[in-house]
Protein backbone atom coordinates (compact mmCIF):
# COMPACT_ATOMS: atom_id res chain seq x y z
CA UNK A 1 0.00 0.00 0.00
CA UNK A 2 3.02 2.32 0.17
CA UNK A 3 2.52 3.56 -3.40
CA UNK A 4 -1.19 4.10 -2.76
CA UNK A 5 -0.40 6.05 0.40
CA UNK A 6 2.02 8.24 -1.53
CA UNK A 7 -0.61 9.03 -4.17
CA UNK A 8 -3.10 10.09 -1.49
CA UNK A 9 -0.57 12.16 0.49
CA UNK A 10 0.59 14.00 -2.65
CA UNK A 11 -3.04 14.66 -3.57
CA UNK A 12 -3.91 16.09 -0.15
CA UNK A 13 -0.77 18.24 -0.10
CA UNK A 14 -1.73 19.58 -3.52
CA UNK A 15 -5.15 20.61 -2.19
CA UNK A 16 -3.51 22.69 0.54
CA UNK A 17 -1.08 24.27 -1.95
CA UNK A 18 -3.99 25.33 -4.14
CA UNK A 19 -5.63 26.89 -1.11
CA UNK A 20 -2.52 29.00 -0.59
CA UNK A 21 -2.55 30.00 -4.26
CA UNK A 22 -6.21 30.97 -4.04
CA UNK A 23 -5.52 33.21 -1.06
CA UNK A 24 -3.38 35.42 -3.29
CA UNK A 25 -6.23 35.81 -5.80
CA UNK A 26 -9.09 36.48 -3.34
CA UNK A 27 -8.64 40.22 -2.75
CA UNK A 28 -12.29 41.31 -2.81
CA UNK A 29 -15.68 39.97 -1.77
CA UNK A 30 -16.50 39.07 -5.37
CA UNK A 31 -13.20 37.22 -5.84
CA UNK A 32 -13.57 35.39 -2.53
CA UNK A 33 -17.22 34.31 -2.83
CA UNK A 34 -17.79 33.90 -6.60
CA UNK A 35 -14.27 33.86 -8.15
CA UNK A 36 -14.78 37.34 -9.54
CA UNK A 37 -17.58 36.04 -11.81
CA UNK A 38 -14.84 35.22 -14.33
CA UNK A 39 -14.95 31.46 -15.00
CA UNK A 40 -14.93 30.38 -18.64
CA UNK A 41 -16.74 27.32 -20.07
CA UNK A 42 -14.07 24.71 -19.30
CA UNK A 43 -13.48 25.71 -15.67
CA UNK A 44 -17.19 26.29 -15.10
CA UNK A 45 -18.22 22.87 -16.48
CA UNK A 46 -15.58 20.98 -14.52
CA UNK A 47 -16.25 22.68 -11.20
CA UNK A 48 -20.04 22.42 -11.56
CA UNK A 49 -19.79 18.69 -12.26
CA UNK A 50 -17.41 18.30 -9.31
CA UNK A 51 -19.69 19.89 -6.75
CA UNK A 52 -22.84 17.93 -7.63
CA UNK A 53 -21.05 14.56 -7.85
CA UNK A 54 -19.98 13.99 -4.27
CA UNK A 55 -19.54 11.00 -2.01
CA UNK A 56 -23.23 10.10 -2.21
CA UNK A 57 -23.04 10.08 -6.00
CA UNK A 58 -19.86 7.99 -6.06
CA UNK A 59 -19.93 5.61 -3.09
CA UNK A 60 -23.72 5.76 -2.77
CA UNK A 61 -24.28 5.43 -6.53
CA UNK A 62 -22.15 2.27 -6.67
CA UNK A 63 -24.03 0.97 -3.61
CA UNK A 64 -27.38 1.46 -5.34
CA UNK A 65 -26.03 -0.37 -8.38
CA UNK A 66 -24.99 -3.24 -6.11
CA UNK A 67 -28.46 -3.35 -4.57
CA UNK A 68 -30.70 -2.73 -7.59
CA UNK A 69 -28.57 -3.11 -10.71
CA UNK A 70 -28.68 -0.63 -13.58
CA UNK A 71 -31.75 1.13 -12.14
CA UNK A 72 -29.52 2.19 -9.24
CA UNK A 73 -28.35 4.96 -11.59
CA UNK A 74 -31.58 6.89 -11.03
CA UNK A 75 -30.46 8.88 -7.98
CA UNK A 76 -27.44 10.39 -9.72
CA UNK A 77 -29.34 10.53 -13.02
CA UNK A 78 -31.98 12.80 -11.48
CA UNK A 79 -29.19 15.06 -10.19
CA UNK A 80 -27.95 15.36 -13.77
CA UNK A 81 -31.48 16.09 -15.01
CA UNK A 82 -31.83 18.85 -12.41
CA UNK A 83 -28.55 20.41 -13.46
CA UNK A 84 -29.62 20.28 -17.13
CA UNK A 85 -32.96 21.92 -16.30
CA UNK A 86 -31.24 24.63 -14.26
CA UNK A 87 -28.73 25.32 -17.02
CA UNK A 88 -31.17 25.39 -19.93
CA UNK A 89 -34.10 27.25 -18.36
CA UNK A 90 -32.82 29.35 -15.45
CA UNK A 91 -29.03 29.75 -15.28
CA UNK A 92 -28.78 32.71 -17.67
CA UNK A 93 -31.29 34.72 -15.64
CA UNK A 94 -29.67 33.70 -12.37
CA UNK A 95 -26.21 34.74 -13.59
CA UNK A 96 -27.49 38.15 -14.74
CA UNK A 97 -28.85 38.93 -11.26
CA UNK A 98 -25.28 39.53 -9.98
CA UNK A 99 -26.11 38.56 -6.40
CA UNK A 100 -24.36 36.23 -3.95
CA UNK A 101 -27.18 34.19 -2.40
CA UNK A 102 -30.63 32.78 -3.14
CA UNK A 103 -32.08 34.96 -0.37
CA UNK A 104 -30.79 38.09 -2.10
CA UNK A 105 -32.66 37.00 -5.21
CA UNK A 106 -35.84 36.64 -3.13
CA UNK A 107 -35.28 40.12 -1.67
CA UNK A 108 -34.91 41.63 -5.12
CA UNK A 109 -38.02 39.89 -6.42
CA UNK A 110 -40.32 40.43 -3.44
CA UNK A 111 -39.09 43.74 -2.09
CA UNK A 112 -36.69 42.81 0.72
CA UNK A 113 -38.94 40.83 3.02
CA UNK A 114 -37.99 37.18 2.62
CA UNK A 115 -34.27 37.20 3.39
CA UNK A 116 -33.82 36.06 6.99
CA UNK A 117 -36.38 33.23 7.09
CA UNK A 118 -35.31 31.85 3.70
CA UNK A 119 -31.70 32.25 4.80
CA UNK A 120 -32.32 30.10 7.88
CA UNK A 121 -33.82 27.30 5.77
CA UNK A 122 -30.97 27.49 3.24
CA UNK A 123 -28.38 27.58 6.03
CA UNK A 124 -29.81 24.39 7.58
CA UNK A 125 -29.71 22.68 4.17
CA UNK A 126 -26.13 23.66 3.34
CA UNK A 127 -24.93 22.77 6.85
CA UNK A 128 -26.40 19.26 6.64
CA UNK A 129 -25.02 18.82 3.11
CA UNK A 130 -21.53 19.73 4.35
CA UNK A 131 -21.92 17.41 7.35
CA UNK A 132 -22.94 14.39 5.27
CA UNK A 133 -20.02 14.95 2.91
CA UNK A 134 -17.62 15.24 5.84
CA UNK A 135 -18.84 11.98 7.39
CA UNK A 136 -17.86 10.18 4.18
CA UNK A 137 -14.16 10.78 4.96
CA UNK A 138 -14.44 8.07 7.60
CA UNK A 139 -15.26 5.43 4.97
CA UNK A 140 -12.37 6.36 2.69
CA UNK A 141 -9.71 6.75 5.37
CA UNK A 142 -10.84 3.48 6.97
CA UNK A 143 -10.08 1.68 3.69
CA UNK A 144 -6.78 3.51 3.31
CA UNK A 145 -5.32 3.55 6.79
CA UNK A 146 -7.72 1.56 9.01
CA UNK A 147 -8.20 4.86 10.82
CA UNK A 148 -10.49 5.75 13.71
CA UNK A 149 -13.73 7.37 12.49
CA UNK A 150 -13.35 10.59 14.50
CA UNK A 151 -9.73 11.08 13.46
CA UNK A 152 -10.63 10.51 9.80
CA UNK A 153 -13.36 13.16 9.95
CA UNK A 154 -11.05 15.64 11.67
CA UNK A 155 -8.22 15.16 9.15
CA UNK A 156 -10.39 15.23 6.03
CA UNK A 157 -12.57 18.06 7.29
CA UNK A 158 -9.58 20.13 8.40
CA UNK A 159 -7.99 19.99 4.95
CA UNK A 160 -11.20 21.19 3.29
CA UNK A 161 -11.71 23.93 5.90
CA UNK A 162 -8.08 25.04 5.48
CA UNK A 163 -8.06 25.55 1.71
CA UNK A 164 -11.62 26.95 1.68
CA UNK A 165 -10.78 29.48 4.40
CA UNK A 166 -7.55 30.55 2.72
CA UNK A 167 -8.73 31.26 -0.79
CA UNK A 168 -12.52 31.04 -0.82
CA UNK A 169 -14.08 30.27 -4.19
CA UNK A 170 -10.79 30.63 -6.08
CA UNK A 171 -9.21 27.83 -4.03
CA UNK A 172 -12.35 25.72 -4.27
CA UNK A 173 -12.56 26.28 -8.03
CA UNK A 174 -9.00 25.19 -8.67
CA UNK A 175 -9.22 22.18 -6.35
CA UNK A 176 -12.57 21.19 -7.87
CA UNK A 177 -11.08 21.28 -11.37
CA UNK A 178 -8.32 18.93 -10.25
CA UNK A 179 -10.89 16.77 -8.48
CA UNK A 180 -12.99 16.62 -11.66
CA UNK A 181 -10.00 15.32 -13.63
CA UNK A 182 -9.10 12.81 -10.91
CA UNK A 183 -12.70 11.53 -10.73
CA UNK A 184 -12.92 11.18 -14.49
CA UNK A 185 -9.70 9.16 -14.68
CA UNK A 186 -10.25 7.18 -11.49
CA UNK A 187 -13.91 6.24 -11.84
CA UNK A 188 -14.77 6.40 -15.55
CA UNK A 189 -11.50 5.43 -17.20
CA UNK A 190 -10.05 2.99 -14.64
CA UNK A 191 -12.56 1.56 -12.15
CA UNK A 192 -15.44 1.11 -14.63
CA UNK A 193 -13.65 -1.01 -17.25
CA UNK A 194 -11.61 -2.95 -14.68
CA UNK A 195 -14.72 -3.85 -12.65
CA UNK A 196 -16.60 -5.02 -15.75
CA UNK A 197 -13.65 -7.11 -16.97
CA UNK A 198 -13.13 -8.67 -13.51
CA UNK A 199 -16.83 -9.60 -13.44
CA UNK A 200 -16.47 -11.44 -16.77
CA UNK A 201 -18.05 -8.83 -19.04
CA UNK A 202 -21.68 -7.88 -19.54
CA UNK A 203 -22.67 -11.32 -20.82
CA UNK A 204 -21.43 -12.99 -17.64
CA UNK A 205 -23.05 -10.31 -15.49
CA UNK A 206 -26.42 -11.00 -17.16
CA UNK A 207 -25.97 -14.73 -16.69
CA UNK A 208 -25.09 -14.41 -13.00
CA UNK A 209 -27.73 -11.90 -11.86
CA UNK A 210 -31.55 -11.82 -11.83
CA UNK A 211 -33.26 -10.12 -14.79
CA UNK A 212 -34.52 -7.27 -12.60
CA UNK A 213 -30.93 -6.10 -12.25
CA UNK A 214 -31.16 -4.98 -15.87
CA UNK A 215 -34.67 -3.49 -15.67
CA UNK A 216 -34.50 0.32 -16.05
CA UNK A 217 -37.26 0.72 -13.42
CA UNK A 218 -36.19 -2.12 -11.15
CA UNK A 219 -35.68 0.30 -8.26
CA UNK A 220 -39.40 1.20 -8.38
CA UNK A 221 -41.40 3.95 -10.06
CA UNK A 222 -42.29 5.65 -6.77
CA UNK A 223 -38.64 5.80 -5.78
CA UNK A 224 -37.73 7.39 -9.11
CA UNK A 225 -40.50 9.96 -8.66
CA UNK A 226 -39.23 10.80 -5.17
CA UNK A 227 -35.69 11.21 -6.51
CA UNK A 228 -37.04 13.68 -9.09
CA UNK A 229 -38.82 15.72 -6.43
CA UNK A 230 -35.87 15.80 -4.06
CA UNK A 231 -32.78 15.87 -6.26
CA UNK A 232 -33.95 17.28 -9.60
CA UNK A 233 -35.84 20.13 -7.96
CA UNK A 234 -33.16 20.45 -5.27
CA UNK A 235 -30.61 21.21 -8.01
CA UNK A 236 -32.78 24.13 -9.16
CA UNK A 237 -32.69 26.04 -5.88
CA UNK A 238 -29.68 25.03 -3.74
CA UNK A 239 -27.32 27.81 -2.62
CA UNK A 240 -24.31 25.56 -3.28
CA UNK A 241 -25.40 25.21 -6.94
CA UNK A 242 -26.45 28.83 -7.43
CA UNK A 243 -23.16 30.07 -6.01
CA UNK A 244 -21.40 28.20 -8.81
CA UNK A 245 -23.74 29.74 -11.37
CA UNK A 246 -22.69 33.16 -10.04
CA UNK A 247 -19.07 32.35 -10.96
CA UNK A 248 -19.85 32.16 -14.70
CA UNK A 249 -18.22 34.77 -16.93
CA UNK A 250 -21.46 35.26 -18.89
CA UNK A 251 -24.97 33.90 -19.10
CA UNK A 252 -23.89 31.92 -22.19
CA UNK A 253 -21.16 30.25 -20.13
CA UNK A 254 -23.69 29.39 -17.42
CA UNK A 255 -26.10 27.86 -19.93
CA UNK A 256 -23.73 25.82 -22.09
CA UNK A 257 -21.17 25.01 -19.40
CA UNK A 258 -23.93 23.75 -17.13
CA UNK A 259 -25.40 21.67 -19.95
CA UNK A 260 -22.04 19.94 -20.44
CA UNK A 261 -21.76 19.31 -16.69
CA UNK A 262 -25.31 17.91 -16.54
CA UNK A 263 -24.60 15.55 -19.43
CA UNK A 264 -21.43 14.38 -17.67
CA UNK A 265 -23.55 13.61 -14.58
CA UNK A 266 -25.80 11.32 -16.64
CA UNK A 267 -22.75 9.36 -17.82
CA UNK A 268 -21.37 9.21 -14.27
CA UNK A 269 -24.72 7.87 -13.03
CA UNK A 270 -24.69 4.95 -15.44
CA UNK A 271 -21.02 4.24 -14.70
CA UNK A 272 -21.66 4.01 -10.95
CA UNK A 273 -24.59 1.62 -11.45
CA UNK A 274 -22.55 -0.61 -13.77
CA UNK A 275 -19.66 -0.74 -11.27
CA UNK A 276 -22.11 -1.69 -8.52
CA UNK A 277 -23.67 -4.39 -10.70
CA UNK A 278 -20.22 -5.83 -11.43
CA UNK A 279 -19.47 -5.78 -7.68
CA UNK A 280 -22.62 -7.84 -7.07
CA UNK A 281 -21.21 -10.55 -9.33
CA UNK A 282 -17.80 -10.43 -7.66
CA UNK A 283 -19.03 -10.16 -4.04
CA UNK A 284 -22.66 -11.31 -3.82
CA UNK A 285 -22.86 -11.35 -0.01
CA UNK A 286 -21.52 -8.04 1.24
CA UNK A 287 -22.93 -6.95 4.61
CA UNK A 288 -23.75 -3.48 3.25
CA UNK A 289 -24.31 -2.26 -0.29
CA UNK A 290 -22.30 0.88 0.50
CA UNK A 291 -19.23 -1.33 1.01
CA UNK A 292 -19.25 -2.27 -2.69
CA UNK A 293 -17.10 0.62 -3.87
CA UNK A 294 -14.39 0.19 -1.26
CA UNK A 295 -14.35 -3.59 -1.63
CA UNK A 296 -13.84 -3.53 -5.41
CA UNK A 297 -11.15 -0.88 -5.10
CA UNK A 298 -9.31 -2.66 -2.30
CA UNK A 299 -9.41 -6.20 -3.72
CA UNK A 300 -9.47 -5.86 -7.52
CA UNK A 301 -7.29 -2.90 -8.49
CA UNK A 302 -3.50 -3.00 -8.92
CA UNK A 303 -1.13 -0.96 -6.76
CA UNK A 304 -1.01 2.70 -7.73
CA UNK A 305 -4.29 2.49 -9.61
CA UNK A 306 -5.95 1.69 -6.29
CA UNK A 307 -4.50 4.87 -4.79
CA UNK A 308 -5.68 6.96 -7.73
CA UNK A 309 -9.24 5.59 -7.53
CA UNK A 310 -9.36 6.18 -3.78
CA UNK A 311 -8.10 9.70 -4.49
CA UNK A 312 -11.03 9.98 -6.92
CA UNK A 313 -13.44 9.02 -4.14
CA UNK A 314 -11.76 11.52 -1.84
CA UNK A 315 -12.03 14.13 -4.60
CA UNK A 316 -15.76 13.47 -4.92
CA UNK A 317 -16.28 13.97 -1.19
CA UNK A 318 -14.06 17.06 -0.97
CA UNK A 319 -15.68 18.87 -3.89
CA UNK A 320 -19.17 18.60 -2.43
CA UNK A 321 -17.94 19.32 1.10
CA UNK A 322 -16.07 22.50 0.14
CA UNK A 323 -18.92 23.77 -2.04
CA UNK A 324 -21.47 23.21 0.70
CA UNK A 325 -19.14 24.80 3.28
CA UNK A 326 -18.65 28.07 1.41
CA UNK A 327 -22.38 28.17 0.65
CA UNK A 328 -23.21 27.64 4.33
CA UNK A 329 -20.78 30.38 5.41
CA UNK A 330 -22.02 32.81 2.73
CA UNK A 331 -25.63 32.37 3.82
CA UNK A 332 -24.74 32.62 7.52
CA UNK A 333 -22.77 35.84 7.00
CA UNK A 334 -24.71 37.65 4.27
CA UNK A 335 -28.29 36.50 4.85
CA UNK A 336 -28.45 36.02 8.62
CA UNK A 337 -25.67 37.71 10.57
CA UNK A 338 -25.39 40.91 8.51
CA UNK A 339 -29.18 41.43 8.57
CA UNK A 340 -29.52 40.77 12.28
CA UNK A 341 -26.54 43.03 12.99
CA UNK A 342 -28.14 45.73 10.85
CA UNK A 343 -31.35 45.54 12.90
CA UNK A 344 -29.56 45.65 16.26
CA UNK A 345 -26.85 48.14 15.25
CA UNK A 346 -27.79 49.88 11.97
CA UNK A 347 -24.73 52.14 11.98
CA UNK A 348 -22.48 49.04 11.96
CA UNK A 349 -24.24 47.31 9.09
CA UNK A 350 -21.47 47.93 6.59
CA UNK A 351 -18.53 45.61 7.00
CA UNK A 352 -15.12 47.13 6.28
CA UNK A 353 -13.04 44.01 5.58
CA UNK A 354 -15.50 41.69 3.85
CA UNK A 355 -12.94 39.10 2.79
CA UNK A 356 -11.77 38.71 6.38
CA UNK A 357 -15.36 38.49 7.61
CA UNK A 358 -16.30 35.76 5.13
CA UNK A 359 -13.05 33.92 5.90
CA UNK A 360 -13.94 33.92 9.62
CA UNK A 361 -17.40 32.55 8.84
CA UNK A 362 -15.98 29.72 6.72
CA UNK A 363 -13.69 28.78 9.62
CA UNK A 364 -16.54 28.90 12.15
CA UNK A 365 -18.94 26.94 9.95
CA UNK A 366 -16.17 24.45 9.19
CA UNK A 367 -15.61 23.78 12.87
CA UNK A 368 -19.37 23.37 13.34
CA UNK A 369 -19.53 20.93 10.42
CA UNK A 370 -16.67 18.79 11.78
CA UNK A 371 -18.19 18.72 15.26
CA UNK A 372 -21.65 17.79 13.94
CA UNK A 373 -20.20 15.10 11.66
CA UNK A 374 -18.43 13.48 14.61
CA UNK A 375 -21.66 13.44 16.64
CA UNK A 376 -23.91 12.23 13.81
CA UNK A 377 -24.08 8.67 12.55
CA UNK A 378 -26.94 8.37 10.04
CA UNK A 379 -25.88 10.09 6.82
CA UNK A 380 -28.98 9.16 4.84
CA UNK A 381 -31.39 10.62 7.40
CA UNK A 382 -29.41 13.87 7.67
CA UNK A 383 -29.34 14.30 3.89
CA UNK A 384 -33.04 13.51 3.61
CA UNK A 385 -33.92 16.12 6.24
CA UNK A 386 -31.80 18.69 4.38
CA UNK A 387 -33.39 18.10 0.99
CA UNK A 388 -36.94 17.83 2.39
CA UNK A 389 -36.60 21.23 4.07
CA UNK A 390 -35.03 22.76 0.98
CA UNK A 391 -37.63 21.51 -1.51
CA UNK A 392 -40.63 21.75 0.81
CA UNK A 393 -39.78 25.24 2.05
CA UNK A 394 -38.06 27.09 -0.80
CA UNK A 395 -38.88 25.50 -4.17
CA UNK A 396 -42.24 27.22 -4.62
CA UNK A 397 -41.29 30.82 -3.67
CA UNK A 398 -38.07 30.66 -5.74
CA UNK A 399 -39.59 29.23 -8.92
CA UNK A 400 -42.74 31.27 -8.34
CA UNK A 401 -40.66 34.43 -8.19
CA UNK A 402 -38.92 33.55 -11.45
CA UNK A 403 -42.05 32.48 -13.34
CA UNK A 404 -45.13 34.25 -11.87
CA UNK A 405 -45.28 38.03 -11.56
CA UNK A 406 -48.39 37.93 -9.33
CA UNK A 407 -46.46 36.24 -6.50
CA UNK A 408 -46.04 38.51 -3.48
CA UNK A 409 -43.76 38.78 -0.46
CA UNK A 410 -46.59 37.68 1.83
CA UNK A 411 -47.18 34.63 -0.37
CA UNK A 412 -43.48 33.80 -0.36
CA UNK A 413 -43.21 34.03 3.43
CA UNK A 414 -46.36 31.94 3.89
CA UNK A 415 -45.03 29.35 1.46
CA UNK A 416 -41.70 29.04 3.30
CA UNK A 417 -43.35 28.83 6.72
CA UNK A 418 -46.18 26.44 5.79
CA UNK A 419 -43.96 24.21 3.65
CA UNK A 420 -41.19 24.04 6.23
CA UNK A 421 -43.55 23.29 9.12
CA UNK A 422 -45.51 20.75 7.08
CA UNK A 423 -42.37 18.87 6.08
CA UNK A 424 -41.09 18.87 9.67
CA UNK A 425 -44.39 17.66 11.10
CA UNK A 426 -44.85 14.99 8.45
CA UNK A 427 -41.31 13.66 8.99
CA UNK A 428 -42.17 13.31 12.68
CA UNK A 429 -45.42 11.52 11.81
CA UNK A 430 -44.38 9.29 8.90
CA UNK A 431 -40.65 8.94 9.54
CA UNK A 432 -37.69 10.82 8.11
CA UNK A 433 -37.18 8.44 5.18
CA UNK A 434 -40.86 8.34 4.14
CA UNK A 435 -41.96 9.85 0.82
CA UNK A 436 -45.07 11.58 2.19
CA UNK A 437 -43.31 14.55 3.86
CA UNK A 438 -41.93 15.98 0.63
CA UNK A 439 -45.11 15.16 -1.34
CA UNK A 440 -47.57 16.82 1.01
CA UNK A 441 -45.17 19.51 2.21
CA UNK A 442 -44.65 20.69 -1.36
CA UNK A 443 -48.41 20.76 -2.01
CA UNK A 444 -48.98 22.73 1.19
CA UNK A 445 -46.26 25.21 0.23
CA UNK A 446 -47.78 25.69 -3.24
CA UNK A 447 -51.28 26.18 -1.85
CA UNK A 448 -50.10 28.77 0.68
CA UNK A 449 -48.14 30.66 -2.01
CA UNK A 450 -51.09 30.83 -4.43
CA UNK A 451 -53.79 31.67 -1.88
CA UNK A 452 -51.84 34.30 0.07
CA UNK A 453 -50.38 35.90 -3.05
CA UNK A 454 -53.82 36.28 -4.64
CA UNK A 455 -55.30 37.56 -1.37
CA UNK A 456 -52.58 40.20 -0.83
CA UNK A 457 -51.73 43.37 -2.73
CA UNK A 458 -49.59 42.85 -5.84
CA UNK A 459 -45.88 43.53 -5.54
CA UNK A 460 -45.01 47.22 -5.94
CA UNK A 461 -44.52 48.17 -9.59
CA UNK A 462 -41.16 49.81 -8.85
CA UNK A 463 -39.86 46.59 -7.26
CA UNK A 464 -40.99 44.54 -10.26
CA UNK A 465 -39.44 47.06 -12.67
CA UNK A 466 -36.10 46.88 -10.84
CA UNK A 467 -36.37 43.08 -10.85
CA UNK A 468 -36.94 42.98 -14.62
CA UNK A 469 -33.98 45.29 -15.20
CA UNK A 470 -31.75 43.03 -13.14
CA UNK A 471 -33.04 39.88 -14.86
CA UNK A 472 -32.31 41.43 -18.25
CA UNK A 473 -28.76 42.27 -17.17
CA UNK A 474 -29.31 46.00 -17.60
CA UNK A 475 -28.78 46.90 -13.92
CA UNK A 476 -25.27 47.97 -12.82
CA UNK A 477 -23.05 44.98 -12.10
CA UNK A 478 -21.46 45.80 -8.72
CA UNK A 479 -19.09 43.56 -6.83
CA UNK A 480 -20.94 44.76 -3.75
CA UNK A 481 -24.36 43.78 -5.11
CA UNK A 482 -25.31 42.17 -1.82
CA UNK A 483 -24.43 45.35 0.08
CA UNK A 484 -26.86 47.24 -2.12
CA UNK A 485 -29.58 44.72 -1.38
CA UNK A 486 -28.86 44.72 2.34
CA UNK A 487 -29.02 48.49 2.48
CA UNK A 488 -32.39 48.46 0.71
CA UNK A 489 -33.95 45.86 3.00
CA UNK A 490 -34.81 48.09 5.98
CA UNK A 491 -36.44 50.69 3.73
CA UNK A 492 -38.45 48.03 1.87
CA UNK A 493 -39.64 46.53 5.12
Amino acid sequence: MAVDYLVIVVYLAGMLAMGWWGMRRARSKSEFLVAGRRLGPAMYSGTMAAIVLGGASTIGGVGLGYQYGLSGAWMVFTIGLGLLALSVFFSARIARLKVYTVSEMLDLRYGGRAGVISGLVMWAYTLMLAVTSTIAYATIFDVLFDMNRTLAIVIGGSIVVAYSTLGGMWSITLTDMVQFVVKTIGVLLLLLPIAVVKAGGFAEMKAQLPTEYFDPLGIGGETVFTYVLIYTFGMLIGQDIWQRVFTARSDRTARWGGTVAGTYCLVYAVAGAVIGTAAKVLYPNLASADDAFATVVKDELPIGVRGLVLAAALAAVMSTSSGALIACATVANNDIWSRLRGIVRPEGARQHDEVKGNRVFILLMGLAVIGTAIALNDVVQALTVAYNLLVGGLLVPILGGLLWKRGTAQGALASVAVGGLAVTGLMAAYGILANEPVYYGLLASLAAYLVVSLASRPTDAAVLAAWRERLAGRAPAHDNASETVSEQVPAAQ
